[in-house]
């Protein structure tokens, strides 16, 4: 069983000389969170450490933690989820597994201590009491708006989709054993005190999650307490555990994830097969039959130069080309991710107002919730299948369902899972799209399309999705 509080081993002189920076600056000028922009969101999120100075020293880098003395901001965090919100939340019919795992760390080993079915407070209340079992609650978000706001804002900002789960732990206990994500992590302490420890990486920037044997993880780099208002930050494969401390009644902290599965690797694997087969289509040495029996052999070394010289050439034609299509990591994101939260201007996601003329102009709107892709047409079972433009949003993307995947079972026996969103367009439409999507306001009549009804439709097309409004 790891050591539960105790007396705390010295925290490292970069991390105190960090941390100290971080509480005088905090405690100069206190700040909540700002909605203005993705970018002023995620600005207040790491305040006072400034954007530019986060990317270059922490990012994927090293752990990054901001004690505030701000009893603004701390009483803001516990607003976000605190231990009573579970009474309610209960009563709207949450799942052991699904929606709720309770947990404790034994001896180095997670134990689920789940039952079957729907959630009982009073036995949640029960095992949380008398089996100081860690109550983790699968994302948030789905549940409170606050949360929701601060997670669209973060997908905006990263361009990647951004989780959440919270973690309320009874004093003198530990919910899960030293492992390490394959996620960004940024933790927000809510309620109470939470004890932490880091380790360095046994595997940096790690794919997959595991956990990580006493023995095997050696001593901390950095140990320190979490309070209301603070915020840590680790990269993935950043080895940790925390424990709530013996005289602090419980600790409740939030964990928003991203960058899974988003790195150089995962954008290779979905943009390398368009750009070879857009190769092909050109390039005779790609259509010429590779050696007979190879795919019988148990070593097939003798072609690597072979694959090795059609690799350069892909890299040379890419590089003058410089054309590379991303489209299922594309749909993946826009198709999971949250829609905007707009509170009382709702009416934004209803088509209203003037119809687009062509005279009219118009701008376009939600550009963050929107993206163009070029691919086959989806509709078109014939051998040659043209290309066409998509234009995929997540406008009317589910809420209730956001990083629920394949545990929302009861989403799709109702036929309520999350699908994609969008509009179908000849490739020719192409560049009109382009026009819309990198000027402020354009005219109608002076999109780049052939006709006068072809740009007319484009534009009420696009109204009646709600990504144009005409000025």
């Amino acid at each position: 069983m790891p050591k539960k509080g105790g007396k705390h081993t010295e925290v490292g002189k970069e991390m105190q000389a960090q941390c100290k920076r971080a509480k005088v600056e905090a405690a100069c000028s206190p700040s909540l969170m700002s909605y203005e922009s993705p970018e002023s969101l995620f600005g207040s999120l790491i305040s006072p450490i400034k954007e530019e100075m986060f990317f270059r020293e922490y990012w994927e880098q090293k752990p990054l933690l901001v004690q505030r003395n701000d009893p603004l901001l701390a009483a803001y965090y516990q607003s976000l989820f605190q231990f009573s919100d579970l009474k309610e939340l209960c009563c709207q019919g949450l799942y052991y597994g699904r929606d709720v795992n309770i947990c404790r760390c034994v001896n180095g080993k997670k134990k689920v201590l789940n039952k079957e079915g729907k959630v009982s407070y009073m036995q949640l209340k029960k095992d949380f009491d008398q089996k100081k079992a860690t109550v983790q609650f699968h994302q948030p978000q789905r549940f409170k708006e606050e949360l929701w706001k601060i997670q669209e804002k973060l997908e905006c900002y990263f361009g990647s989709l951004v989780g959440s789960n919270v973690y309320i732990t009874p004093q003198g206990s530990q919910g899960l054993p030293p492992h390490y994500d394959d996620v960004e992590v940024f933790i927000l302490q809510l309620e109470g005190e939470k004890h932490w420890r880091l380790y360095k990486p046994t595997v940096h920037l790690a794919r997959e999650y595991n956990v990580e044997s006493e023995d095997r993880i050696g001593s901390p780099t950095h140990e320190f307490i979490l309070k209301p208002g603070d915020l840590l930050y680790f990269p993935r494969g950043t080895v940790h555990q925390a424990d709530t401390p013996l005289g602090i009644s419980r600790s409740t902290h939030v964990t928003i994830s991203t960058y899974q599965n988003n790195s150089w690797g995962d954008f290779l694997l979905d943009a390398i097969p368009g750009l070879v087969f857009d190769t092909a289509k050109e390039d005779v040495v790609l259509r010429t039959s590779i050696p007979r029996q190879l795919l019988m052999q148990v070593d097939i070394a003798d072609s690597t130069k072979k694959l090795s010289s059609i690799l350069r050439m892909l890299a040379d034609r890419l590089e003058n080309t410089r054309e590379l299509r991303s489209s299922d990591m594309k749909k993946d994101f826009i198709m999971n991710r949250l829609p905007p939260c707009l509170g009382n201007d709702s009416n934004s996601l209803t088509p209203g107002g003037k119809l687009p003329k062509l005279d009219s102009k118009i701008r376009l709107q939600f550009r963050d919730h929107a993206i163009i892709t070029v691919e086959p047409d989806q509709e078109n079972a014939d051998e040659i299948r043209k290309e066409m433009v998509y234009v995929y949003h997540s406008l009317k993307n589910r809420r209730e369902t956001h990083m629920m995947g394949a545990e929302d079972d009861a989403a799709s026996e109702e036929g309520t899972s999350q699908q994609t969103h969008g509009l179908r367009f000849p490739l020719s439409y192409l560049d009109a799209l382009k026009q819309i999507w990198s000027n402020t306001i354009v005219c109608v009549k002076e999109l780049h399309l052939i006709s006068d009804e072809e740009k007319e439709n484009l534009a009420l097309a696009l109204w009646t999705e709600c990504l144009i409004e005409v000025i």
